[in-house]
């Protein structure tokens, strides 16, 4: 007896030779080696058409490479099986709100921009110590809960103020700073808190909770937003 097979509609574009997107199918059996929807478009690569073009690496759900619009959702296509989308046909898109570089392959320059204004390293704002930067138990609870974002940029895709205001520092950013702030080894809040302070930064957030929604790693980018909101109140500028 066969395997079951599915239906992949897959986003196609090529700016060098295409004058417009479109997708195109590709009828994938699904059991054996070809679980997630990862392997599908590995699948799809290697046996029905090798000039698709997607990003992929540890294939471990840490990355964040394979980050995509798979069914309605942003999502990881390597921790995404396809018995759970209950469908037989996975519509993929690529990454939204950015530049498409071919097929579901963007370009993240505007992200990684985003992140690099938010200093993403310790700024402890004094001499180091002999040994080492102390940190007890309940000052490193406060940041586990902000340190497994793997930027895989899908909550950046997701924020619609992202696409409305090219400039907004984006979920991503934003969380990535609170992590920084909440960190007892950091000694630049105040300088950290004002990257963040302007038309574009932390006030800018609409709280609509798609970012949390989408985040692979269950984490909250609007908590991490309202957290600086509370911390821009209450400082002395």
């Amino acid at each position: 007896m066969g395997r079951k097979q599915v239906t992949f509609k897959v986003f196609r574009f090529d700016p060098e030779k295409d004058k417009r997107p479109y997708f195109k199918k590709y009828l994938v059996p699904v059991g054996g080696n070809v679980l997630t929807v990862l392997d599908g478009l590995y699948y799809i690569q290697q046996r029905l058409d090798g000039s698709l073009a997607f990003r992929s690496s540890c294939r471990a759900g840490v990355c964040g490479s394979c980050a995509m619009h798979i069914n309605g959702k942003y999502r990881l296509a390597c921790n995404t099986p396809i018995s759970s989308l209950n469908s037989r046909k996975i519509v993929l898109r690529p990454l939204g709100h950015l530049e498409i570089l071919r097929d579901l392959v963007v370009n993240l320059d505007p992200f990684w921009k985003k992140y690099e204004l938010i200093k993403p390293y310790l700024m402890p704002g004094s001499p180091p110590p002999e040994k080492e930067w102390s940190q007890s138990p309940d000052d490193r609870a406060r940041v586990d809960i902000l340190i497994d974002c793997i930027l895989c940029a899908c909550c950046y895709s997701s924020c619609t103020v992202t696409l409305t205001d090219k400039n907004y520092l984006g979920p991503a950013a934003l969380l990535q700073m609170n992590r920084f702030v909440q960190d007892s080894r950091d000694g630049e809040i105040k300088e950290r808190l004002l990257i963040v302070n302007g038309d574009d930064g932390a006030w800018r957030c609409h709280t609509m909770f798609n970012c949390q929604v989408v985040c692979p790693k269950n984490l909250n980018p609007s908590g991490s937003i309202a957290d600086l909101k509370r911390k821009l109140v209450t400082l002395n500028m």
